[in-house]
């Protein structure tokens, strides 16, 4: 199943990742927040994994790269530092800990889930949206 997936994050401007589509498995009848989740975060591991780690050794941007790039409020090139594979079941799991400790709200079209055994509704029509929430530092006395 195709679904649509965004991130945001409060006090941004630009949209950490745009309207992005993504192919996750269909295979399960209820659908919870956990398993919908754990399924994007085995679609990103799987594409992350996939990329090729390669040396530049002389890195340069056209200008049709700086200007796409640009849109996103970030130039860079895209280069990984970190030539580790990601490990799936620890991705999973700190996904999962961070949605219960509030580290980032997500949204089904335009209901919020506040709880890994909601049950859910998706279809290909069906928008994700993932909001990284930032706290503030201090206190109030």
């Amino acid at each position: 199943m195709t679904i649509t997936v965004k991130a945001k994050q409060l006090g941004r401007k630009y949209d950490l990742i745009a309207q992005n589509q993504i192919e996750i498995e269909d295979n399960y009848l209820q659908p919870t927040v956990k398993w919908l989740i754990c399924a994007v975060v085995k679609q990103q591991v799987a594409l992350f994994n996939q990329k090729p780690f390669e040396k530049n050794l002389l890195p340069f941007l056209d200008s049709a790269s700086i200007a796409d790039e640009a849109t996103t409020g970030k130039v860079g090139f895209g280069s990984i530092y970190n030539e580790k594979k990601m490990d799936l079941q620890a991705a999973e799991s700190t996904a999962l800990q961070a949605f219960e400790d509030g580290l980032f709200a997500m949204f089904i079209d335009e209901h919020e889930c506040v709880s890994l055994h909601e049950t859910i509704n998706i279809n290909s029509e069906t928008v994700v949206t993932f909001i990284r929430l930032t706290f503030l530092a201090g206190s109030f006395w």
